[in-house]
């Protein structure tokens, strides 16, 4: 049995959720997000709460089971606060700024990369090495951070490149005589 999959997520004040079949919509201060369940998953409102279960007991939809109900929860978390990363950037001479809806990396390349900034993503650059990007839903926050990071990952001998907040970079040491 799931033990993340029996908890209920509790629906808080100022959000509605309609269960519409195997669509989850869930409407908040922050937005609208929907999902559509798996077939052998079923949702149901009782006592203020989302209660997530399986149709029959298979293997599949055991292994479902407790992912739908952190995708339930993730979209109540989404709509009532939203989700955010921070990425810093390591590097003499790198820096990050937002420049209308694309954000300017210079890297260290030949070239400056600019990369658009998807809708329902707000990228904001505080410092020229930090770069935070926040959103309701969590899957298009971590999709758009992984991609930014994608063009300078972190290298393991100067520490360069792009990481997340609080990311440990194992570092090398370099050559002997």
């Amino acid at each position: 049995m799931s033990r993340i999959g029996k908890k209920p997520v509790a629906i808080p004040g100022g959000v509605t959720v309609a269960v519409n079949g195997q669509e989850v919509k869930v409407k908040g201060p922050k937005g609208e997000l929907k999902h559509v369940l798996v077939d052998d998953i079923i949702a149901k409102i009782e006592d203020g709460e989302i209660e997530i279960a399986m149709r029959e007991d298979t293997q599949k939809a055991r292994a479902m089971w407790g992912m739908s109900r952190t995708l339930v929860a993730n979209l109540v978390a989404g709509v009532t606060e939203g989700f955010t990363k921070k990425l810093e950037i390591t590097g003499v001479g790198y820096r990050a700024t937002v420049q209308g809806s694309n954000v300017q990396l210079q890297l260290g390349y030949s070239h400056d990369v600019a990369y658009p900034i998807p809708q329902g993503i707000q990228v904001v650059c505080p410092k020229l090495t930090e770069i935070v990007v926040t959103g309701i839903d969590k899957q298009k926050v971590g999709q758009v951070a992984a991609e930014i990071r994608r063009y300078r990952p972190p290298e393991p001998y100067k520490g360069k490149g792009i990481r997340y907040a609080g990311e440990f970079i194992l570092r090398k040491e370099g050559k002997k005589k």
